[in-house]
């Protein structure tokens, strides 16, 4: 059906204001900042805006726009904007966790080592208690006997 160059303005005045709204994030609920939702708003059918369709130059407006709007980091959708929000939150946490496993990996090396030390001073010891008893120049103290409580 044709439609007069009156009927044709008053549709464009439609998708303009519509896609105005929607590139100002008035976006209607189940709706996306889309040539379908625009579309919608402005009462006209989707396929009008494809090929040589009337308003395929509206279509590629709006994406121009849209894209525009990207570039200067505005997101006029609610969803885009959360979309993007929580991508750069989960890139945030997952450096923050590869940060934590890295202090962790460090400290169970720096744990192992302490532990390695102090086998080996303990041998050590034990092994200069031995070689002790046999000298006859050296006294050992008495050892205490630990006690449960406060210090006396």
């Amino acid at each position: 059906m044709r439609i007069s160059a009156h009927q044709r303005a008053q549709n464009e005045t439609r998708i303009r204001a519509a896609m105005d709204r929607l590139l100002d994030g008035q976006i209607p609920p189940g709706g996306k900042c889309d040539i379908k939702t625009l579309a919608r708003q402005a009462g006209v059918d989707r396929t009008a805006f494809y090929g040589t369709r009337p308003y395929a130059h509206l279509r590629e407006e709006f994406e121009q726009r849209l894209q525009a709007l990207h570039t200067a980091g505005e997101l006029p959708d609610p969803c885009d904007s959360q979309i993007a929000r929580l991508k750069n939150e989960i890139d945030s946490l997952t450096r923050r966790l590869a940060r934590h496993e890295q202090t962790i990996t460090g400290l169970t090396d720096l744990k192992t080592e302490a532990l390695s030390r102090l086998a080996a001073q303990h041998e050590e010891i034990t092994r200069l208690r031995e070689a002790a008893d046999g000298t006859s120049a050296i006294r050992r103290l008495p050892t205490r006997a630990p006690t449960i409580g406060p210090c006396s």
